[in-house]
């Protein structure tokens, strides 16, 4: 999957290039593509080093929108048949979640969301854990709301996986990629694998 990965980049990298020029010195360049899924629409962002971005929702242009408005610098280049091969396998992941999707990522944020994040991706697959098991993970039990707030600043939707957080009580909460809906339909797709 990582030969993939590279290989998309770098096709998509050299294509965006005109002949005589490089990227040096450029702004941040992100390459994407759009696929569909049961869940609705699927971007996949990856940069030079990994993964940026999943993003899940009804609109495919809204999708696009939300990844600028995330990377406002970065300059955003639509990718090629490789990219729309890597789409398919995040979709058929989505679709059939099975052990992991081994992607290298390329999440950007604070130290202390890239700590929240990291200690989703602890969560095995088909189980949960509460806002507050996550504070305690990470060693600030009373960090609750930080925790919902990094959950809903994850840009990497289903590779870090946000949707496997719930209330205390056991209840769904919000889900940023498109309500308790598709968190409740990824959730139960897990649960039987």
């Amino acid at each position: 999957m990582t030969g993939l990965l590279s290989g998309a980049v770098s096709r998509a990298k050299s294509a965006s290039v005109a002949p005589g020029r490089s990227n040096a010195g450029a702004a941040d360049v992100i390459f994407f593509t759009i696929g569909d899924c049961s869940l609705g629409a699927v971007l996949v962002a990856l940069s030079e080093t990994g993964v940026r971005a999943i993003l899940i929702g009804e609109e495919p242009l809204a999708l696009e929108q939300d990844l600028q408005a995330r990377f406002p610098r970065a300059n955003l280049i639509a990718g090629d048949k490789d990219f729309a091969r890597l789409a398919a396998k995040v979709v058929a992941y989505v679709e059939t979640p099975e052990g992991a999707l081994p992607l290298p990522l390329d999440a950007r944020g604070t130290e202390f969301q890239r700590r929240v994040w990291r200690a989703l991706r602890d969560i095995p697959l088909g189980a949960t854990a509460s806002y507050g098991d996550i504070a305690r993970r990470i060693g600030q039990p009373k960090a609750m709301r930080a925790v919902g707030s990094a959950c809903a600043a994850n840009p990497i939707a289903i590779l870090i996986p946000c949707h496997r957080v719930i209330r205390g009580d056991g209840a769904l909460s919000g889900y940023g990629f498109g309500g308790s809906g598709r968190k409740s339909a990824l959730l139960a797709r897990e649960a039987r694998r």
